[in-house]
């Protein structure tokens, strides 16, 4: 029975080194799907996943998960470390911070709404590098007169500012003492449900000419 046990032990403990292995050489998070050809049949990656996070905790690289999937980031506490390289790159500009807040708080989200709450238009090149940047996607097309493209945040987004899920964003009070949105918000925007990238029943999916690059506008 004590032999069981140790074999037990080592294959749970070589699980956990192969999912560090695979988790520091990993330029992306992973979801436990991709992880689990690794590791040997009937493995609990869920367990593992948060034992390797207990592991780390308190150490100045953190397991952390991001939506569905997991990695390894800089403790928060160590951010300034990052300091300089965070300088270096373009700050966005108020209209796409705006827009980006917009999108988080109250996706899928068409331009008009994007519009309607922030009261200016907003131009095509501001949601153009939120997508470039990673942080914003097309979603899908709202069922309305002419099926006006919806717009959402991506995981790459909660990576960057740390979340774990949308449910993790700031209160909207928050958002606008730090200047980030404006007074004239609509009445039901709320924080919304975790991501789950799932159409709406008021969405269709984006049409094959929108994935190669038509003019998201139309």
């Amino acid at each position: 029975m004590s032999g069981f046990d140790d074999d037990s032990s080592e294959v749970t403990e070589r699980n956990i080194r192969v999912l560090e292995a695979l988790l520091f050489a990993s330029r992306e998070p992973l979801d436990e799907r991709s992880l689990s050809p690794y590791l040997g049949e009937g493995a609990d990656i869920g367990r593992l996943l948060l034992t390797l996070q207990a592991r780390y905790a308190g150490h100045g690289v953190n397991l952390v998960r991001r939506a569905d999937k997991w990695a390894f980031r800089t403790a928060e506490d160590l951010g300034f470390l990052l300091r300089r390289e965070e300088q270096e790159t373009r700050p966005l500009s108020r209209a796409a911070l705006e827009t980006l807040s917009i999108i988080a708080y109250h996706q899928p989200a068409t331009r008009a709404e994007i519009e309607e709450v922030r009261g200016v238009a907003t131009g095509k090149g501001t949601i153009d590098l939120l997508m470039e940047a990673g942080w914003v996607r097309m979603r899908g097309r709202r069922r309305t007169p002419g099926r006006p493209v919806t717009y959402a945040t991506t995981e790459a987004f909660l990576d960057h500012f740390g979340l774990e899920a949308l449910g993790d964003l700031p209160g909207l009070e928050e958002l606008k003492g730090a200047g980030l949105l404006s007074g004239r918000l609509q009445p039901n925007m709320q924080i919304p449900l975790p991501f789950d990238g799932a159409l709406r029943d008021d969405e269709d999916p984006l049409d094959p000419d929108d994935i190669s690059g038509m003019d998201e506008d139309t």
